[in-house]
């Protein structure tokens, strides 16, 4: 389809039709045009395409679909209103081509100024063809008032056509492969412009990439307005983020897009945001062509950088392009006036439009004085100019700018794209002159590539201008040149031309060729150009270097001054230098400038860094002065530049600035005080008199006041000075107790020291007043003290005017007298002595104060023997009193002293009750409370307070109140015989015996008779009442009952007690716990049972109130009647066959088994036995006395089933059995239990799975568990058995079990045999036969066939081999992977294979072929011939398993085709000389028929060799050379295929021409005559002297060595290329799993760089991180699981996790009686653990185990759907378990516990959703809650047994969380990585290793160039000793075929390294 506008009127409205075109001519097209729009047949329009090309027939086949065609008048003609125009921008396949060569913006470089770049390229590409002025415009337009920010680039260039701008939209789309043109027949090539001076060709618009990246770099829009001079139209194209983001978005084709074709200066479709286009397309009429680029859209940071840094990306937009806007020699300001016109002018000019009042802002590049190439070329002072050549056609031109030391100071300019730091003077301290000053760490070179700068390359250095390391001109000169190289578009920039892809490479290759620009023919190799460099550099340093000369070596030393960054390297110490014909010395004054401040000084020295022995010349140094005058400026020393030397001071100007400043230093110190009077020497002042206040004031040496500044020049107000106070108190210590410092006052004209008052110590006091620094207090200035004043004075103490309390105890006690020490104090406290005649005064509320007496000493006032009396609060704390100490006539008297009040030493004692007499009832303790006062009635505690308590008839009773103070005494119990009831009378005496003076006091004790029970006595009431004895002994019927027991209870008066309900509660008996206590009030006693067994005694007791009060009596059974027989043995087993060893004995018992003396011996023969099996035969009844027993003997059993017999004895009426388990008899054979499949077939290689269990037997074939019994398996010798045990002692069931895990050997019936051993003795056991079957997938033999009669030619083809694989039944198999057999060959007959062999795969199978045959077809046939071995192999899991039978094989030689030798003959040289040797050809050599690979192939040939000579081919001679005897042909017999040539040579003076070249024909003719064989031809050459053919000897031989050389060099470099490829291909493969690894990695979070350090370390996290998970503390099940074994599962607790906590709970309390059950795996693992536990612990057997395993829904759940909608989240309990092993057998288990049970939210819900099921008739199952509760299925809840108990532990455990599995996964996944990330590194170090050796590869192929041109040389050689026209022609070169074969020969080079 083609779109048609109809343009042909401007006041008609353009009409749009599309139109179809497939199938149609021009003529049809343009009829069907007429049609749509309404044309008459008779009018003329014209058919052109946007680009305005007329269409005609040839065109419009060419047109494309989607096309846009015009109809207008004339082809010139104007568009009425715009069209569109659907384009396609596609990118081109070079986006995919090209993608490695994509660079970002490197980061931290401002990326703006290269985006504009891109633009500005392809302005200048566009312009290139302009005769005028070429103008650049870039216009930043930042008005809002006219719509959004813009940027816009502007030039006059060409323009471009629709197809053009088509073109510029396509990514990728390169100059070189873009079409121009809509129509082939008008498109034009790429044209590689004409060599310029510089490269400046302006063709630099490269890849297709640049204006897009840029644009959309710059902003998010772009709008391409153009117009070409062919075209009156104007072209526009935007492209947008917005509009491909919205095609993206709405599914639309993203590269295609709509040009807009107008007439210029047409802006009716600019919208308002978009104002400031109106401007540009208004200009649009007044150009011929031109191309804007406007970008909006742009960010924020853009915009700022923009404005903010418009002088910034100017100047670097300045330094790109400098030598397109200056020309080829640049910005050299001397010469702008002689610059020549030639060149057409490029103005590129920025232009930055704000809004007003902001005024524009127009630079013009040319105008740009501060870029770095302007820097560099206005600085130097001469260049050196070079070129280089590279073999690929790269050229590049160098220049290298050199600028001068100028004595103070380096001309290299700053690089001012750097940031700098603020503008200073050169750093005096640390100018040394080294080297590398000026250039620093900057690379030499900038780079510019066809004359545009590319900005992120630079070039260091080349080996010619590298810094010698010996002689050559001084190291720092080679810091003082820059360079520049331009280069040709041969060498590669990235694609936002940013930087080179390998211009250093390539210039530092060894073919790149160096040349000087001022002998370019003359062709110099680099050690030339180093030459000219050097010497040029050494002009420049001798010319232009300005430098100091230092004198008199003095020594060298580590300077300790400087940084560590700068130079603390060695120092060379001078005494003088010689500066601008001056010499300075040390000691010499000097005067500096430029220097802030002025220095004066004296010389110390000269320094300059580096080690100097001798006078030398330095670019600069430094000089260290000390100031002067030296006490002005504190000695201070400066280090300043040589260059700062003032050379016009004289000494007389310095002398006098010396003097002047010594008038600045202070001298004295004048004090004043207030009405100037003075101090008298040594004043004695009483404490507390102030001094002051007074003023101080600072004078020079002439007396004048220097206003406290000692000023030293400078900017600063000088030094400030200070006074200083200090008054020291003197003693054994000086000590400054007042310090001062008084700033000048200026106002007051000193220092102001107000009054001091503080001075209050006593002693000898100095007041020193001194001048020091205000900054650090320092009284030496320069050396010399700073002035200073002195006064001495006295202070003594004061009168006393207060005292204090000295040291005494605050705790005082009553009545302990103690004193008081009082201390005389004057007003600031110093000690003083007390006023006479001072009585004190003592008060104290409560309490009665005296004092004895006082005395003084010294300060020192004490008050004796004072004591206190009062009362205390107890005797453990004291009481708090204020006592007031006043002291009359004192200014402060009165003092309180806070005393504490103790009780004082004993004093009486107190006892309570106070009664007398203190009765007490007998039987009973009596109590005493007893208080130890003091002597005001407190009570008192002391140590030993000892109270001791007698009282007669009781033990005494001592108490200790030591601590208390008081106690209290229990005594015993007071227990008098009471006679009638009469009272005693006791006395009681307390005393205290470590207290004698304190009195004893005496009680008396009235002790009252008691009515508690003292005695019992118990009655038997039968027909009369019997009364019991205490303690008899009573004989009674065994089994009887002693009832109608009766008690009575006396008092101490004999009184019975009257029992009462209280009473008989005390009553206890020890024969029953069930007393009846009603019976006990009414006096009656439980019946007594006596005991049913005889001869024992049982001791019964009746006690009253625990056993006070008791009676107690002994029963012993008697026998009763007999009842029964009874029989016992001891041993109730008996082996079968044996006799019981134990005795048996019958008893007559009675009821209660009590032996009775119912037997006698007479009845022993009256008994009689019975039993199964029981041998009677030696049966005997023997009567025992002693026992009254019949013991039986002689029992054993008949054979017969095993188990328990019943043995019964009869006596009379009485019988008696006794049971005797009959047990297995003495182990006598073997017998097999295990159940196998019969007959028993074992395929070979396998073994049998289920195991032989033998059983040990007795010889009547019953099981016998003795376990002495050891069993052994035995096999037969022509088969291999490998059992899991040979041997094995039966286990505790007498049984052993053989597992048979290999049965090996060939097909047939076999036998395995099963023996025992007991005590040495062999037991027989059963033999078992199975049959050795053959195993259809194991290999045993390959099987090759092969045509063995077929003949193997040397090079041929191989017969097809058929490889039949046979397995262990003789059947082909096929089970096996194909590439796993293979076929090896290799020479000779060694065995085994060597590792050389060759091995080749199997053949793809042929249609209709076997597939149990495997074949080898068309493996082709070693060249040599001989003895070869052929073997087939076969792996099985990657292991060579089975191997054919060699096979030997011959190669025979092919068919013969020619006639050689078997060694290389070296190439003749003769001359027609005399000598024989001199024209010998051959001697001595063989020849042989040989087929094409050089196999002897002529046995059966036989004939003739003839010899001849000729000339090479495509040469004639006239004159050949002849044989001896004059011929020309000579001829040797070949016999069976072989020739011997013994001697071969030409005449003497032969003919021939001298140093030519012929060819020796051997030409074999055998009597077969259908045998056509090719000659053997030798070349040699042809001399007439001796001289030429030594020379053409050695030469020759030379060349055939070296090409020997040459082919082994060139195999070597094959086999390097090949591995190198295969080891890339690998790092490859790795690096892709590496980066997959890493995309999973990043998947999961891990972003951080992944190193191999950071993978170790996250690695180490990760698991710390597992670790620390699952050491963390969480649920665990706490009942202890110890069962386990490999038919155990474990306890239920620990089968399952639950996460709820809740959930958890309620389940684990649910299923709390299973908990701790034993799951196994079969029932005889229960039956195990149930026997060995004694059926103590729960088991549970999985094979026991049915549950339904359709998995229901919910109850109110049916087909799918709800009944209703519950509430509490309903969910089966067994869905929250998860289990961490077995999960399969878990499931089953709780399957089997928990069933259909349900878990719910709480217990509303869940009796509601109980209800609601069961009223639809649906059974509902236990029903659990969260909230503890339990629901069963039958409906019950509620209650402790339905709830959770609070104190519940035994729950299930708690999963690890979620994250511990994503750790695992992680963790594993990183090992993963980690281990590819080590075979890559491996790999890569392999490959680098190899890569390393790249450099011998190098060598290899520089020494194979080397050979090559040695070989060309010799070619050469070889045809100048040839003489004649010949030679004379081709002198330089050989000619001929045979320089055509040597060229293609050494063409076949190696691939590259």
């Amino acid at each position: 389809m083609i779109t048609v506008y109809d343009c042909r009127f401007e006041n008609r409205p353009v009409r749009k039709k599309t139109l179809e075109k497939s199938g149609l001519s021009l003529y049809t097209f343009l009829h069907r045009v007429h049609e749509e729009f309404s044309i008459p047949k008779s009018e003329i329009f014209f058919v052109v395409t946007t680009d305005r090309t007329v269409v005609d027939d040839a065109k419009f086949e060419e047109l494309q679909d989607s096309s846009t065609i015009y109809l207008l008048q004339n082809r010139q003609q104007a568009l009425p209103v715009a069209t569109k125009e659907t384009i396609n921008f596609i990118p081109h396949y070079n986006t995919l081509l090209e993608s490695g060569t994509f660079e970002y913006i490197a980061e931290g470089q401002q990326g703006l100024s290269c985006a504009l770049a891109e633009l500005v390229d392809n302005s200048l590409s566009a312009t290139a063809k302009n005769e005028g002025v070429r103008t650049i415009e870039i216009r930043l337009l930042f008005d809002k008032t006219f719509g959004k920010s813009a940027v816009i680039v502007l030039d006059n260039g060409c323009g471009m056509t629709t197809k053009q701008l088509n073109n510029w939209a396509v990514y990728r789309l390169s100059k070189f492969t873009r079409e121009n043109s809509t129509f082939k027949s008008e498109r034009e090539g790429y044209v590689r412009p004409k060599p310029v001076p510089r490269f400046l060709n302006s063709d630099i618009s490269y890849f297709g990439v640049g204006g897009k990246q840029a644009a959309f770099h710059i902003g998010d829009s772009v709008r391409m307005i153009s117009k070409s001079v062919s075209c009156p139209d104007v072209h526009e194209l935007v492209l947008s983020k917005e509009e491909f983001q919205k095609k993206e978005r709405n599914k639309e084709d993203v590269y295609e897009g709509t040009m807009l074709n107008r007439k210029p200066g047409d802006y009716l479709h600019i919208t308002g945001n978009e104002a400031f286009l109106r401007g540009i397309i208004k200009e649009e009429t007044t150009k011929d062509s031109f191309t804007a680029v406007v970008i909006t859209g742009l960010s924020p940071k853009h915009t700022n950088y923009l404005k903010e840094g418009f002088k910034e990306w100017t100047r670097q937009l300045a330094h790109i392009y400098h030598y397109y806007i200056h020309g080829v020699d640049g910005n050299c300001k001397p010469d702008n006036s002689q610059r020549s016109d030639a060149v057409p002018r490029i103005d590129i000019l920025a232009t930055l439009v704000e809004k007003p009042p902001k005024n524009p802002h127009l630079v013009n590049l040319r105008k740009v004085e501060d870029d770095m190439q302007t820097k560099y070329i206005n600085s130097a002072v001469d260049t050196f100019e070079f070129k280089a050549t590279t073999p690929d056609g790269g050229l590049v031109e160098g220049v290298i700018r050199y600028h001068p030391f100028l004595y103070d100071r380096e001309t290299y300019p700053q690089d001012v794209n750097l940031h700098q730091g603020p503008a200073e003077e050169i750093d005096d301290e640390n100018e040394s002159g080294t080297v590398s000053q000026a250039r620093g760490k900057r690379d030499i070179f900038e780079c510019f590539w066809n004359g545009r700068l590319i900005p992120y390359t630079t070039v260091s250095e080349f080996d010619w201008c590298r810094r010698p390391s010996k002689n050559g001109p001084p190291p720092e000169c080679y810091s003082r040149f820059s360079g520049v190289l331009f280069t040709n578009d041969k060498f590669q920039v990235n694609s936002s031309k940013q930087k080179f892809m390998d211009l250093e490479l390539k210039l530092k290759d060894k073919d790149t060729l160096f040349t000087p620009v001022f002998n370019v023919q003359k062709a110099s190799k680099n050690r030339s150009l180093q030459k000219e460099f050097t010497q040029w550099l050494q002009k420049c340093h001798e010319q232009f270097d300005k430098q100091v000369k230092f004198i008199g070596y003095k020594r060298t030393e580590i300077r300790k001054d400087m940084p560590n960054k700068k130079m603390p390297y060695p120092w060379t110490i001078f005494s003088s230098i010689e500066l601008d014909g001056k010499i300075y010395k040390e000691e010499q004054i000097v005067k500096s400038q430029k220097t802030q401040p002025i220095l004066y000084g004296t010389v110390i020295h000269f320094l300059l860094h580096g080690e100097h022995k001798e006078d030398v010349f330095a670019t600069g140094g430094q000089v260290e002065i000390r100031r002067e005058p030296a006490t002005l400026y504190d000695n201070v020393t400066k280090i300043i530049s040589i260059s700062k030397i003032d050379r016009t001071a004289t000494m007389e100007y310095i002398n006098r600035n010396i003097q002047n400043d010594i008038d600045k230093l202070p001298e004295m110190l004048k004090v004043e005080l207030p009405g100037g009077n003075p101090w008298e020497p040594n004043p004695i002042f009483p404490c507390g008199t102030p001094l002051g206040p007074f003023r101080v004031e600072i004078l020079n040496r002439n007396g004048k006041s220097i206003s406290s500044r000692i000023h030293t020049g400078g900017q600063g107000t000088g030094i400030k000075l200070n006074v200083v106070l200090t008054i020291t108190l003197h003693g054994p210590k000086d000590k400054d107790v007042v310090a001062l410092n008084a700033p000048y006052l200026p106002n007051h004209s000193g220092h102001w020291f107000k009054k001091i008052d503080s001075l209050t110590n006593l002693g000898k006091y100095t007041l020193t007043l001194k001048a020091v620094l205000y900054e650090s207090n320092a009284s030496v200035y320069g050396g010399r003290e700073l002035p200073t004043y002195k006064h001495k004075f006295t202070i003594k103490e004061g009168n006393a005017e207060n005292f204090t309390v000295g040291t005494m105890s605050h705790s005082v006690r009553v009545g302990v007298p103690f004193n008081i020490p009082l201390q005389m104090k004057d007003c600031y406290g110093h000690p003083t002595t007390p006023p006479p005649q001072l009585q004190p005064a003592l008060q104290c509320s409560d309490l009665e104060l005296s004092y004895e007496t006082t005395s003084c000493s010294g300060n020192s006032f004490v008050i004796k023997g004072v004591k206190a009396k009062g009362k205390v609060q107890n005797y453990q704390q004291s009481r708090s009193y204020d006592l007031i100490v006043t002291l009359p006539g004192l200014t402060n008297g009165t003092q309180t002293i806070k005393i504490g009040l103790l009780p004082g030493n004993p004093h009486s004692l107190h006892v309570k009750p106070e009664a007398n007499p203190v009765k007490v009832e007998n039987g009973n303790s009596v109590t005493f409370h007893v208080e130890v006062h003091d002597e005001a009635g407190n009570i008192t505690a002391n140590p030993k307070q000892i109270v001791r308590c007698q009282i007669s008839g009781l033990p005494l009773v001592v108490i200790d109140c030591s601590s208390s103070g008081a106690g209290q005494i229990v005594t015993a119990p007071v227990n008098l015989k009471i006679i009638n009831g009469e009272p005693q009378m006791l006395k009681a005496q307390f005393c205290m015996p470590s207290q004698k003076h304190v009195a004893a006091i005496t009680t008396e004790l009235k002790v009252m008779p008691s009515c508690r029970v003292s005695h019992m006595e118990v009655f038997c009431q039968g027909q009369e009442m019997l009364k019991l004895k205490n303690k008899e002994r009573i004989e009674w019927q065994a089994g009887g009952v002693l009832d109608n027991l009766l008690y009575k209870l006396y008092d101490e008066s004999g009184r019975e007690v009257q029992v009462t309900s209280e009473i008989a509660a005390n009553v206890m008996v020890n024969w029953t716990g069930d007393v009846n206590r009603r019976a006990l009030v009414k006096g009656r006693l439980p019946d007594v049972q006596v005991p049913t067994k005889v001869q024992e005694e049982r001791f019964f007791q009746v006690s009253y109130q625990d056993q006070s009060v008791s009676f107690c009596f002994t029963i012993v059974s008697c026998p009763d009647e007999p009842v029964r027989l009874k029989a016992t043995v001891a041993e109730n087993t008996l082996k079968l066959g044996e006799t019981l060893v134990g005795p048996l004995k019958l008893e007559l018992v009675d009821q209660y088994d009590n032996v009775t003396k119912g037997l006698t011996s007479s009845c022993v023969g009256s008994i009689t036995v019975e039993a199964e099996g029981l041998d009677k035969s030696n049966i005997a009844f023997i009567w025992e006395e002693s026992s009254s027993s019949v013991a039986v003997n002689g029992v054993r059993f008949n054979p017969g089933t095993l188990g328990p017999r019943d043995v019964c004895f009869s006596y009379g009426e009485y019988t008696a059995c006794v049971a005797i388990r009959v047990t297995a008899g003495i182990p006598a054979k073997l017998k097999l239990i295990s159940e196998h499949e019969m007959p028993l077939h074992i395929m070979n290689g396998h073994g049998i799975p289920k195991p032989f269990v033998v059983q040990l037997c007795d010889e009547w074939g019953n099981p016998s568990p003795d376990q002495r019994v050891v069993v052994e398996i035995r096999s037969p010798l022509t088969v291999t058995v490998l059992t899991s045990v040979i041997s094995q002692p039966v286990d505790s069931e007498g049984k052993a079990s053989f597992t048979v895990n290999t049965v090996k050997g060939s097909k047939g019936q076999y036998q395995l045999e099963f023996r025992g051993c007991f005590n040495r003795n062999p037991i027989p056991g059963p033999n078992v036969s199975f049959s050795v079957i053959p195993d259809p997938n194991k290999p045993v033999k390959l099987l090759v066939n092969y045509n063995t009669s077929a003949r193997l030619p040397a090079g041929g083809t191989f017969p097809a081999f058929s490889v039949t694989v046979v397995c262990d039944n003789g059947s082909p198999m096929t089970t096996f992977n194909p590439a796993d057999l293979s076929m090896w060959w290799w020479k000779g007959s060694a065995s085994p294979r060597p590792g050389t062999a060759t091995e080749l795969k199997c053949s793809k199978p042929m249609k209709n072929e076997k597939k149990d045959c495997y074949h080898f077809r068309d493996k082709e046939i070693p060249q040599s011939a001989g003895t070869y071995t052929i073997q087939f192999s076969l792996r099985i899991e990657k292991i060579e398993a089975l191997l054919s039978d060699p096979i030997s094989v011959n190669v025979e030689a092919n068919q013969p085709v020619k006639l050689g030798s078997e060694h290389q003959l070296q190439t003749p040289v003769v001359s027609y000389s005399k000598d024989i040797t001199s024209r010998l050809l051959v001697e001595n050599v063989t020849l042989k028929i040989m087929d094409q690979h050089g196999n002897p192939a002529g046995q059966d040939l036989n004939g003739r060799v003839l010899v001849s000579i000729k000339c090479p081919e495509g040469q004639q001679s006239s004159s050949l050379p002849l044989f001896e005897w004059k011929t020309s042909t000579f001829q040797f017999v070949l016999k069976e295929g072989i020739s011997y040539i013994n001697r071969l040579a030409i005449m003497e003076d032969s003919p021939g021409e001298n140093g030519s070249r012929y060819i020796l024909s051997f030409k074999p003719e055998v009597t077969t005559a259908a045998t056509h064989l090719s000659p053997f031809e030798l070349p040699f050459h042809f001399c007439n002297d001796s001289e030429n053919q030594r020379k053409l000897s050695e030469l020759t031989k030379k060349k055939d060595e070296l090409t020997k050389v040459y082919e082994k060099c060139k195999d070597t470099a094959s086999s390097y290329v090949t591995l190198r490829n295969m080891l890339r291909t690998r790092v490859l493969d790795l690096a892709k799993k590496e980066n997959d690894f890493r995309d999973r990695l990043k998947n999961m979070s891990i972003s951080q760089p992944l190193l191999s350090e950071n993978i170790d370390r996250i690695l180490k996290e990760k698991k710390a991180e597992k670790e620390y998970i699952e050491r963390s503390s969480r649920r665990r099940c706490r009942i202890p699981n110890n069962f386990s074994g490999p038919n155990v599962l474990g306890k239920v607790g620990h089968l399952a996790l639950i996460a709820d906590d809740d959930a958890a709970r309620v389940i684990s309390w649910h299923l709390s009686g299973d908990m701790d059950c034993v799951i196994t795996r079969t029932t005889a693992e229960a039956q195990r653990i149930n026997r060995e536990q004694s059926g103590r612990q729960q088991v549970l057997p999985l094979d026991g185990i049915f549950v339904n395993q359709a998995n229901r829904p919910l109850p109110h759940i049916r087909n799918g759907r709800e009944l209703f909608s519950p509430t509490g989240n309903p969910l089966f309990a067994r869905n929250l378990l998860i289990y961490p092993c077995e999960e399969e057998s878990c499931e089953l288990v709780f399957k089997n516990l928990l069933g259909e049970t349900i878990l719910m939210d709480d217990i509303d819900s869940a009796t509601n959703y109980r209800k609601a099921v069961v009223e639809r008739r649906i059974p509902c199952p236990t029903i659990l809650t969260r909230q503890g509760n339990r629901l069963s299925a039958r409906g019950k809840f509620g209650g402790t047994q339905n709830t959770v108990p609070r104190e519940f532990h035994n729950m299930f455990g708690a999963p690890l969380p979620q994250a511990y599995y994503s750790l695992l996964q992680e963790i594993d996944l990183l090992s993963q990585y980690q281990s590819v990330l080590l075979k890559k590194t491996e790999a890569e170090e392999e490959y680098s290793k190899l890569i390393s050796k790249s450099h011998e590869m190098q060598q290899k192929h520089h020494k194979m160039d080397e050979i090559k041109e040695q070989l060309k040389d010799i070619e050469k050689q070889l045809a100048l000793v040839r003489p004649g026209k010949r030679a004379a022609e081709n002198s330089g070169e050989t000619s001929g075929p045979e320089m055509k074969r040597l060229r293609e020969n050494f063409m076949e080079r190696p691939p590259n390294f």
